[in-house]
Formats: structure tokens, C-alpha cells, sequence
């Protein structure tokens, strides 16, 4: 039993890179904009967030407030994960680029800009991260109490709980406001969402913004809270990235179905660890999410049921004056 709830409990943790990156995407891809850039987004949220715990911890000294320890990372990591976000889209809307090759520039210069901050910050970086992971690993006082229970479902970090939060809240917004309205017609079709008077170019910017932003997310919780370390978690990061992509399909771009597919794709990165099993047969089990997708995209595509299908205008560059 503890074997089943220890396997169960690293899964729920991997789960939120997972969910962060792919919701960060899905709210990206609603607004038509396909953002291959996500893997690299990350990276640069992980780097934002070990450049904020760096000047932090350095600034304070021995006097770490652990909740300044844990909002300075994140916000750091929201801000430059942003700027990439800003980035795509300047290069995707106003200069009208292509967003497949935009989107992977910004991937390998994402994964190049954080091994940079990690050779310029040094070992300053690791002292940090050493510092103040622990304080993003913070459980309930009462979880060692409830037993099984407390192991599975109160022994986490607060940005675990947060994860799970906004992507309720934003399968929410999207199905029962009028903002996620307006960002499902810009997705389906600019040029009528145009004519309806809703600025599409204001809509694809922030909501590419937005989602960069909860995309880093992923990166800073998998340095800081999953492995606790950076050299060991910078490649890492880049491959639970493109992870995150394929999630956006296997849970149809619903956010809520992130929750419970994230966790699913995290079950089944650890299980190699779990069985005795060689490298290749390690390899091949971790492929499985993959497979999975091309499955359900495969389905999906056959039944052709709308509200199944990525948004119309996905991946298309809008022109007013093609309209």
C-alpha cells in the first residue's frame, strides 16, 4: 500500500509541470496562436525563478522569509516567461511571421538563455535553489497525521494546489464568460470576431502573454520543488515541455481535463523508476504518453466533432486586410 501511495503522490507532483505547461499552451492555442515555443518557455521560467532566488537570497543573507522565498522566484519566472510570450507574439502578429518557426527559435533560444543564467550565476544559483526549495515543498502541519490519506493528498507544495486551481478556474472562464467568449471566436475565426468588434490583435497578444507566463510556472516548480536542482533539471525541463504540448491534445483543450491527464503523463514518466526494467525498455515506456496522443488526435480526427477539434484558426496568422 505505501508503495502504491508513494508511486501515486510523485505522480500528483510531476503532474504540475505537466499541467502548467500544457494550460499555459491551451490558453495560448485558444486564441488561434499554436506556440511550439512552450518547452522553451519553461526553461526560461525556470531561469527567471533561479535568477530571482539568487538576488534574493543573496540580498538577505542568512535571513530567508520563506514567504518572500517563494514569491520572488515566482514572480520572476512570470515576468521573463511573459517576455517570451510578448516576444512570440510580436514576431507572430505585428510582424507576421510564421508561427511554426517562430515557435521553435523561441525553444532553442529559451534552452539556451537558461543554460547562459545558470553559467553566469554560478554556484550562487545552487546555493540558492539548496536554500529555498525546501520552503516550496512546504506540506499541511496535519498530513503526517491522516496517514495514507495525508501522504496522498496533503503532502504537497502550495503551487501543486495552485495548478489544480487555475485550471478550474480557467475551464471556467472559458465555457462561462464573456472574456473566454470573445477568445474562442478570435481562436475559431478572427475575421468575424473582427467584424464583431473584438480587437483581435488585443486578445491574441495578452492571452499569448498569459499563457507563457503560466507555461514558466511548469519550469520554476520542476527546479524548485520536483528535483530541487538545476544541472540535473534544465534538459529535463526541455523534454517535459513538449510533454506539455502533446497534453494539450490528448485533453482536447480543456484545462480541467489537464488535471487528471497531467497526472496520467506523470504516472507514466516515473513508472520506469518503479519497475526493473533496462534503458531501452525504460525509453519505450516513456514514449507511451506520445503514442497515447497520436491515438487520441487520431480518434478525435475521425469523429469530427467540433467542440473535440483544435480551434479553426490555430497556427494561422490573421491580416485585416484580408478580411
Amino acid at each position: 500500500m505505501s508503495a502504491i501511495v508513494g508511486f501515486l503522490s510523485s505522480a500528483i507532483r510531476l503532474s504540475t509541470t505537466f499541467l502548467f505547461g500544457s494550460m499555459g499552451e491551451t490558453i495560448t492555442e485558444k486564441s488561434g496562436h499554436l506556440n511550439l515555443g512552450t518547452p522553451g518557455v519553461m526553461c526560461v521560467g525556470a531561469a527567471g525563478g533561479c535568477l530571482g532566488a539568487t538576488l534574493y537570497v543573496t540580498a538577505a543573507g542568512g535571513a530567508v522569509n520563506p514567504f518572500l522565498a517563494v514569491l520572488i522566484p515566482a514572480l520572476f519566472a512570470l515576468f521573463f516567461a511573459a517576455l517570451m510570450g510578448a516576444l512570440y507574439s510580436f514576431l507572430t502578429v505585428s510582424l507576421r511571421a510564421n508561427q511554426n518557426v517562430t515557435g521553435l527559435m523561441i525553444t532553442t533560444f529559451g534552452v539556451g538563455l537558461g543554460k547562459f543564467v545558470k553559467g553566469a550565476l554560478g554556484s550562487d544559483a545552487d546555493v540558492a535553489i539548496g536554500q529555498i526549495c525546501k520552503y516550496f515543498r512546504t506540506l499541511f502541519p496535519f498530513a503526517d497525521k491522516l496517514g495514507w490519506f495525508g501522504q496522498l493528498f496533503f503532502s504537497y507544495g502550495i503551487l501543486v494546489y495552485l495548478a489544480i486551481a487555475l485550471a478550474i478556474v480557467t475551464s471556467v472562464v472559458f465555457r462561462r464568460t464573456r472574456i473566454g467568449l470573445h477568445l474562442r471566436a478570435v481562436g475559431e475565426n478572427p475575421a468575424t470576431a473582427d467584424a464583431a468588434g473584438i480587437s483581435v490583435t488585443a486578445y491574441r497578444y495578452v492571452a499569448t502573454i498569459i499563457g507563457s507566463a503560466v507555461s514558466g510556472l511548469g519550469g520554476l516548480f520542476y527546479i524548485f520543488d520536483y528535483v530541487g536542482a538545476w544541472d540535473s533539471g534544465l534538459t529535463a525541463t526541455e523534454a517535459l515541455g513538449w510533454l506539455a504540448v502533446a497534453l494539450v491534445i490528448f485533453t482536447l483543450w480543456r484545462p480541467n481535463l489537464g488535471i487528471l491527464g497531467s497526472i496520467l503523463f506523470g504516472a507514466l514518466y516515473i513508472l520506469p523508476n518503479y519497475l526493473n526494467v533496462g534503458f531501452a525498455q525504460r525509453d519505450l515506456i516513456q514514449c507511451v504518453p506520445y503514442l497515447v496522443t497520436i491515438v487520441v488526435l487520431v480518434i478525435t480526427s475521425m469523429r469530427k466533432k467540433r467542440e473535440n477539434q483544435p480551434p479553426a484558426s490555430m497556427g494561422l496568422n490573421y491580416f485585416r486586410e484580408e478580411r
